[in-house]
């Protein structure tokens, strides 16, 4: 993670050293910053950065592609004349161990339309998430164990 500040530490420099702070000024700094790293990555202890990167930004991707998807289901839910739903709350086994992967989990989840994160154990196994169509609880189980965590997962790991 500390990487991730040096770039925009280093993005930041390269904006003020060419005196444009515009959004595609700021972009260029930072690939070429990370270019930068990725070459000497094995002196500064980065060796996976640029992959890292390209996942972190997958996993980014694949928010906004359910963001779009979930906003949708959840508009026809609501204008559809017949609301036939089954709101409820189900639990999910996390196999994501440390507090920020299940943080961020959690909050991919709560800001998904339609989910809620509620809850984690104490023993930080199982996080309770309530779903406005709760109708297949191991779909939505397996929907976010196929998608936001394994994407966590080969991010940090």
């Amino acid at each position: 993670m500390i990487l991730y500040a040096v770039n925009l530490l280093m993005a930041m420099i390269w904006a003020a050293i060419t005196g444009s702070a515009s959004l595609h000024n700021l972009i260029f700094g930072f690939c070429l910053s990370a270019l930068i790293l990725g070459l000497i990555r094995e002196q500064v202890n980065g060796v996976g950065y640029i992959t890292r990167s390209l996942r972190f930004l997958s996993l980014l991707g694949m928010f906004f592609i359910e963001l779009a998807k979930s906003a949708w289901k959840v508009t026809v839910m609501v204008l559809s004349p017949k609301m036939d739903l089954k709101p409820g709350i189900f639990a999910f086994p996390l196999t994501v161990t440390r507090d920020f992967e299940i943080t961020l989990l959690a909050n991919l989840i709560t800001l998904t339309p339609g989910t809620l994160s509620v809850d984690v154990s104490e023993d930080g196994k199982t996080l309770f998430v309530h779903a406005l169509d709760c109708a297949d609880p191991d779909g939505a189980r397996r929907d976010i164990a196929d998608g936001f965590e394994r994407k966590i997962r080969e991010t940090f790991e």
